[in-house]
């Protein structure tokens, strides 16, 4: 492969070349680290707990950390990096998540612990995005939504392979494992990046500056704010899930796992089914997304009170994910000059959601509600997020009508 950065006009000759799959498969084994890195830590509360002497609660706060740390890194890492060529870009992401998992495993304590996840979650954001931003550069114009979903799918996947693995060697080899292998497979990433991703510059005139001047465009606040709000019903849902599957559905705890596995596969099935939907109509994709998260999350309460519906509505719930695909592609639309910042953005609104639904959700059981109040908060979400969504489609006609 030509070492020479290519320009625009190269990228059509890029694709004829054959650096679409390479660039798709590498950016999304880094997804995968990542996907493994975020989610396997939930399941492995009571050994972090009993190692670091604290109460599981107390361990919790570590996943907490790993989500401040993606809040806050993907506009900071976006907009300091915003000059460096794509490649450079993703590799000192992938880097800095490597080092991040590889030194959670060696922690000494629990402060220390929930600083280096801190640091684990900064690049978080700021990769995806600028993944989305390259599998989008390579994809065909009516595609770009699909190669995005690609590239999600790393995410996605690893809630079916990479989390099990992880917490299996986590269970036999104690807590640390499972960061060295998130930490593995991340510096494998950097290598495959390097190998398969073409050497795409910084758009012509980047700058923080110019980065941060997304922030002055209303279609982009009003985007993150679908996915920040209508998009936490999924998370108040499955923050809570093993207790729902246990108490109300009647499953042993052996077979929760199993259980869950459905939602993976609802997350890989909607990540491909939404991405294609967006590349077919954007908008009328997120609306009518909006209103399966509503249906669904309103059928997850009768459905959860037997087995066999309870397993079908995990699914379901998973295929909630459908909407981060073309949400990603409509803050790269809508980002004018700043697409790296916005691209970021989108995964600190997603963490925001998740942060949102579990405190919602949570509340509401704590309330006396019962397990399945999740699902009517969840609903309560995406009708928030449907208004959202109303009210950027309203904005966007009046911006376009005539004075």
């Amino acid at each position: 492969m030509n070492s020479a950065a290519p320009t625009v006009t190269d990228v059509p000759t890029i694709r004829q070349a054959g650096a679409f799959w390479p660039a798709i498969i590498a950016l999304g084994v880094g997804g995968f680290a990542i996907g493994t890195g975020e989610f396997v830590i939930m399941g492995l509360l009571p050994e972090v707990a009993a190692d670091m002497q604290v109460s599981i609660p107390e361990a919790g706060h570590v996943i907490s950390a790993y989500a401040l740390g993606v809040v806050l890194g993907a506009p900071l890492l976006a907009v300091l990096a915003a000059g460096w060529p794509r490649r450079t870009l993703l590799i000192a992401m992938m880097a800095l998540f490597s080092v991040g998992n590889f030194a959670s495993a060696l922690a000494p304590g629990y402060l220390s612990l929930n600083l280096l996840r801190f640091v684990a979650g900064l690049p978080h954001g700021t990769y995806f995005g600028v993944a989305a931003l390259v599998a989008a550069a390579l994809a065909p114009p009516n595609r770009r939504a699909s190669a995005v979903g690609l590239v999600m799918l790393g995410l996605t996947s690893a809630t079916l392979v990479g989390v099990p693995l992880a917490a299996w060697l986590g269970q036999h080899w104690g807590w640390r494992a499972a960061f060295v292998l998130v930490g593995a497979i991340a510096a494998l990433a950097c290598v495959l990046v390097r190998r398969g991703v073409p050497n795409i510059p910084a758009a012509h005139g980047a700058s923080p500056l110019r980065e941060l001047s997304a922030l002055a465009q209303p279609q982009v606040w009003l985007t993150l704010g679908i996915a920040a709000i209508g998009f936490g019903g999924m998370f108040a849902v499955f923050s809570y899930i093993k207790p729902t599957l246990m108490e109300v559905s009647g499953f042993s705890i052996d077979a929760v796992p199993l259980v869950l596995t459905l939602f993976g596969l609802g997350m890989v099935a909607g990540n491909l089914v939404g991405s294609r939907l967006a590349d077919h109509a954007l908008m009328p994709t997120i609306g009518w997304l909006l209103v399966w998260d509503a249906v669904v999350l309103a059928a997850f309460v009768p459905m959860a009170h037997h087995p066999v519906t309870a397993a079908l509505a995990v699914f379901l719930v998973g295929s909630v994910v459908a909407i981060g695909p073309a949400l990603q592609i409509r803050l790269m639309d809508v980002a004018g000059h700043a697409q790296t910042l916005a691209a970021a953005l989108n995964h600190s609104a997603f963490n925001t959601a998740n942060a949102l639904g579990a405190l919602l959700g949570g509340a509401a059981i704590a309330a006396g509600l019962g397990w399945t109040s999740t699902g009517w908060v969840g609903v309560l979400l995406a009708l928030g997020g449907m208004a959202v969504f109303a009210a950027a489609v309203w904005q966007d006609r009046r911006a376009r009508a005539p004075h």
